[in-house]
């Protein structure tokens, strides 16, 4: 299993929740190393711009987006509020 506290994180992801349509479509492994790609910067399939955007976001503390695929091809975002008290987990209708 995955362990959050073990990967270098960029920044603290708060409380951690998801979506009841992400966790239907999501299989939790999935999931789980997302988040690892998330904390540590690797922000998944977004354009240079949005990259930029998130840069800019863990020094003036604003939003982060990363997107994800899954091993079938369903994508996933996972948001972490501007506090960093909240990270979510959710599919693009969700939002």
């Amino acid at each position: 299993m995955f362990d959050l506290t073990k990967v270098p994180a960029k920044f603290p992801l708060g409380q951690i929740v998801a979506t009841p349509n992400a966790l239907n479509s999501v299989p939790n492994q999935e999931i789980m190393a997302a988040l690892q790609r998330h904390i540590r910067g690797d922000w998944g399939n977004l354009d240079e711009e949005d990259r930029q955007a998130n840069e800019n976001a863990l020094i003036q503390g604003s939003r982060l987006l990363s997107s994800y695929l899954t091993s079938l091809n369903v994508k996933f975002w996972i948001i972490t509020e501007h506090d960093r008290s909240v990270t979510t987990i959710l599919l693009p209708e969700d939002y």
